[in-house]
């Protein structure tokens, strides 16, 4: 007879392990499945993690080149791009045993092998050399995305390359072609733009990053061309023709043809919910038609006792947002008392150089909402931490009612944008206004005295602009 667990979570990725985690908290009987030989999903091991490690390289490099600015005095400093690679192993492994850790700690029992739903609670796994059957109570499918690409642009491994084997590649290319300018491709766009490759981004929206406010997508947009990436959007990918040593990339601009030419092309055009070769078909499931799972505020899917969370449910790819349906699936599932995530105060982090961060409504969004906006911009050159560091560039956006002057969204792009952006994070949660953050006292001289000065402006009254 099958083994019985409360809870069976297929995946253990940033959705899956936190759902495994907390069921163990809560006392259920769970078990985590999981087909890679560690755990942690693509985040850990081929995403978020691996490239903000070698983003942290190239912008140490880039301040090692600045230093005789600050007073030090360095000869020839070069990029050891085996040794970045091997510091991005080891933080990937601690990340691993991390989990592994917690896992027994939580007394989640972990089995290797891909799994496979055969409906009714059941789930086959698969070890490759062995099947077992269990049986669930719940079940929690996490199983993540994979890289997709362009009809047009077949990936091949050598010249044409997705994300996963651009963190794999063997030498920094002298020169770099980026389909894409979200999240993916600006942040490798940025990597080998500071290791001294020649880097051209090409977008078919007509900016970067297009689900950014267009006040942070200029001022973005106007770094990276400061920075030598040649920016090509509005444009279309027609195909590639590749060579011995070589890439070329065929498009169009309006009716123009246009031909771009470098050492290697990185495909980073999205990415597809991993819905197939998991038993959706043994199961109530009808996927939408872009192949993702419809599901509820509770994350519930149309088999009963089945969960969905992360990238295969139709909502942001992030890994936060995969945790975040996680905690709430498991807790549901629990009879927990639970609170259904509000997208639209979901955090966006873009580890570029300069970062970009935002959370809430965009001017445009706000006002295609009806609402009566009020905007606030201040720019981190009036900021003296930043000048510092000499990283005083970019900005804050404030987006607040003008009624009642509760906070909207926030934007920025500069340095530590990310980190920054808790704060507004936090005012969106409370329904904070515009005032409450202007008269937040914060700390001088820091960073986050722009959420101050950004408040101040957005009332109009800033002080130091």
């Amino acid at each position: 007879m099958a083994e019985i667990f409360d809870l069976i979570v297929i995946g253990s990725g940033p959705g899956g392990y936190v759902a495994a985690i907390r069921a163990g908290q809560l006392g259920l009987k769970t078990a985590l499945v999981e087909k890679d030989g560690q755990l942690g999903g693509t985040c850990l091991h081929r995403g978020c993690i691996p490239t903000k490690s070698l983003l942290w390289t190239a912008e140490l490099y880039s301040h090692v080149l600045e230093a005789a600015t600050f007073g030090i005095e360095l000869e020839k400093p070069r990029i050891n791009w085996a040794a970045a690679q091997t510091h991005k192993a080891k933080v990937v492994s601690k990340g691993a045993a991390g989990i592994a850790y917690l896992m027994k700690k939580n007394k989640v029992t972990v089995l290797k092998g891909h799994g496979r739903l055969l409906g009714k609670g059941q789930v086959e796994v698969d070890s490759g050399e062995a099947k077992q059957v269990l049986g669930a109570k719940h079940i929690v499918l996490a199983t993540g995305s994979i890289p997709r690409s362009l009809p047009s642009v077949p990936v091949d491994g050598q010249r044409v390359l997705n994300s996963d084997a651009m963190l794999q590649i063997p030498q920094v290319p002298k020169s770099l072609i980026v389909l894409g300018a979200g999240a993916v491709g600006t942040e490798f766009a940025s990597i080998f733009n500071q290791l001294g490759a020649q880097v051209t981004l090409i977008e078919y929206m007509p900016q970067v990053l297009p689900i950014e406010d267009e006040d942070v997508a200029r001022e973005l947009e106007k770094h990276l061309q400061r920075r030598k990436i040649t920016l090509a959007l509005g444009v279309s990918v027609e195909g590639v023709e590749v060579g011995e040593t070589g890439v070329k990339v065929l498009a169009k601009k309006g009716g123009e043809e246009k031909l771009f030419e470098a050492e290697y092309v990185l495909s980073a055009v999205g990415r597809a919910p991993v819905t197939f070769g998991v038993g959706i078909e043994n199961t109530a499931i009808a996927l939408d038609a872009k192949g993702f799972v419809p599901v509820d505020v509770f994350q519930r899917t149309a088999e009963p006792h089945l969960y969905a969370i992360g990238d295969i449910c139709p909502t942001p790819m992030l890994a936060h947002v995969a945790s975040a349906q996680a905690l709430l699936a498991v807790e549901h599932l629990a009879g927990e008392k639970v609170e259904p995530i509000r997208y639209d105060r979901i955090p966006s982090a873009t580890y570029c150089f300069p970062e970009v961060a935002s959370v809430g409504l965009t001017e445009k969004k706000a006002k295609e909402k009806g609402y009566e906006v009020k905007t606030g911009l201040f720019p981190f050159s009036a900021i003296t931490k930043a000048s510092i560091s000499n990283q005083a560039i970019g900005l804050v956006k404030i987006v607040s009612d003008k009624k009642y002057d509760e906070v909207l969204g926030v934007h920025l792009v500069g340095p530590h944008a990310t980190e920054l952006l808790a704060e507004a994070c936090l005012a969106l949660r409370l329904e904070s206004t515009t005032e409450d953050i202007a008269r937040t006292m914060h700390a001088h001289p820091t960073l986050s005295e722009i959420m101050k000065e950004a408040a101040e402006a957005t009332l109009g009254k800033p002080i130091h602009m």
